[in-house]
């Protein structure tokens, strides 16, 4: 249960982090709110895992986790420039969180 709560808490990261830079420096109302909110259920659902997995392994995760889904929305949706070295980066790390699941 703990694993499920921490990827669902990385894509929250994903969620609060996308907010923030929707939200022109908390000064539009609706990106501030799903900010705020996300970066709650986010931490919490962060802090709740760390109580029975190790905090290296479980922070690694949710920061990969918030990291290269953060990174795609912005290539798919935001314009943000995509190439063939990024995305193979983005597996690196999807590989990285992988196996820090299996060796656990």
């Amino acid at each position: 249960m703990a694993w499920i709560i921490l990827v669902v808490s990385g894509v929250l990261e994903a969620v609060w982090a996308t907010a923030l830079g929707k939200s022109e420096g908390l000064s539009k109302l609706g990106p501030s709110v799903v900010f705020v909110v996300g970066l709650i259920l986010s931490m919490a659902g962060l802090a709740w895992a760390m109580r029975t997995l190790p905090v290296g392994t479980s922070y690694a995760v949710w920061v990969g986790i918030g990291a290269v889904l953060t990174v795609a929305y912005a290539m798919i949706f935001d314009g943000e420039p995509a190439s063939v070295v990024k995305v193979l980066l983005l597996l690196g790390i999807v590989g990285c969180v992988i196996g820090l699941k299996v060796i656990h």
